[in-house]
């Protein structure tokens, strides 16, 4: 309320002026622009200048915020009509807008938008005029977000109840018998990972799973990806690599340490001309069943997965089945731990470890998910790996920020797995919650134990 960045009638002088320049103009509003939303003078004006327009319907808050909340506003038992009022207005304007002696018993449901700072005063109307002080009530503010919070009473208790909980718009309010089913129809407030916004620092192309499964959960993912990779870019790397690829025959172990190492192989077979075939000297391990499953994709089945997915438990799986004097080929990214290669070596193998990619932080951040990550309107950040770590930090470095740990503190933060949480220790940052297993579902699992802590410890105070 009251902080509208234009007047309406500057909008709709804006709209003017701006098709009559020749552009296409979006005039984008909230839930659906017919419902409160002044479609109709804006619509008015449009055709007073004989410009064209097309409306196109949205959802209203007035029954997607219920919904949301567990509440449907119409119920075949209890209600099977509903009104949507305006509640914002000063009383007296209420007075002569709403007719509230018909109004009050007019449907079985009564929803009220932008009526939080009146409720009282709305109350105190409804029982005037016949409604039963004991009929529930519902605001639900913030509703399908993360900040979504539902407070629910009666018409004698509800302003009561708002004041105790220092409930602010904005708020849709609900009034009527359909406000009881919350209680067995909850949904989304039940949801594990619910209340949660949780940045992910995946590269983009790889952050679409992180976020839908985050989604599906109840939270709200932000992507801000901080890794981005291509094919190396150091003179001379391509014809290294291709040499070394034509050795095929030669090889006895195709060890794959991610899924990108797996694209970035078979892209380079594929410029080169090199049959996969070529290889069948060589049997094949994967460090975790995401690796595994992109081989698979393939057509080529991986040795039995190790314990822990990560280079020393992709050694201990190893270890009695590889043998000194063995070539080992290993397609890997630039910024590898040298652990595995050197591991190796130094247990008698013939170790190739050749760059098949490189990881470079992305040029242009996500400026939306920098301004919620400074205004500390995130609620985890995930890392997938130290070089999401590595390059978070950079990429806050670039933007200007001289202390980037500092900048995320008071942000809970979330690792894949102990070797990412070494990486951030050595940053000065500090894992709020660990997957105990070095996969996605790990991960997610951690999440939802954090969340389910935040929510117990909310409850307590």
């Amino acid at each position: 309320p009251d902080r509208h960045t234009m007047k309406q009638e500057e909008i709709n002088r804006l709209l003017v002026e701006l098709a009559l320049q020749g552009k296409t103009v979006t005039r984008l509003k909230g839930g659906d622009p017919t419902i409160f939303g002044r479609v109709g003078e804006e619509a008015e004006l449009l055709v007073e200048h004989g410009i064209e327009f097309e409306i196109v319907p949205g959802i209203t808050s007035a029954i997607a915020v219920p919904a949301y909340a567990g509440i449907p506003v119409t119920h075949r038992d209890l209600a099977s009509s509903l009104s949507i009022v305006t509640g914002h207005e000063s009383p007296d304007k209420l007075d002569r807008t709403i007719h509230w002696d018909k109004v009050t018993n007019a449907t079985g449901t009564l929803i009220f938008l932008m009526g939080v700072a009146k409720i009282g005063y709305i109350a105190e109307q409804l029982i005037k005029h016949g409604k039963p002080p004991q009929t529930p009530v519902a605001l639900i503010r913030w509703g399908t977000r993360v900040e979504q919070r539902t407070v629910t009473g009666t018409l004698e208790t509800i302003e009561a109840v708002v004041r105790a909980a220092d409930f602010k718009p904005p708020a849709v309010i609900v009034v009527g018998e359909v406000v009881l089913q919350r209680e067995k129809l909850q949904w989304y407030e039940r949801k594990p990972l619910f209340g949660m916004r949780v940045l992910v620092t995946r590269a983009r192309a790889q952050a679409s799973e992180l976020s839908e499964r985050i989604e599906e959960l109840g939270g709200e993912p932000c992507e801000f990806p901080v890794i981005e990779t291509r094919e190396p870019s150091e003179p001379g790397a391509a014809a290294e690599l291709r040499a070394r690829l034509e050795e095929a025959e030669t090889y006895r172990w195709l060890l794959f340490t991610s899924v990108n190492g797996v694209d970035y192989f078979f892209r380079w077979l594929r410029r080169f001309g090199i049959d996969v075939r070529r290889f069948h000297g060589a049997r094949i391990a994967a460090v975790g069943p995401k690796t595994a499953e992109a081989l698979a994709e393939r057509g080529l089945i991986a040795e039995e997965l190790p314990e822990r997915y990560d280079a020393e438990g992709l050694l201990e799986k190893l270890a009695g089945r590889i043998a000194p004097g063995e070539r080992v080929l290993l397609p890997r990214g630039n910024l590898a731990r040298e652990a595995l290669p050197r591991e190796l070596r130094a247990r008698g193998l013939e170790t190739v470890a050749v760059d098949v990619y490189e990881t470079v932080i992305p040029e242009r951040p996500d400026e939306l998910a920098l301004e919620w990550l400074l205004a500390k309107q995130i609620h985890m950040i995930t890392f997938t790996s130290s070089s999401t770590v590595t390059n978070l930090l950079e990429a806050l470095r670039r933007k200007g920020y001289t202390d980037p740990a500092g900048l995320l503190e008071g942000i809970p933060l979330a690792s894949i797995g102990p070797i990412t949480s070494k990486t951030m220790a050595a940053a000065g940052l500090q894992a709020a919650a660990e997957a105990e297993e070095a996969t996605l579902d790990g991960l997610l699992a951690a999440l939802i134990r954090f969340n389910a802590e935040r929510f117990e410890s909310r409850k307590e105070q």
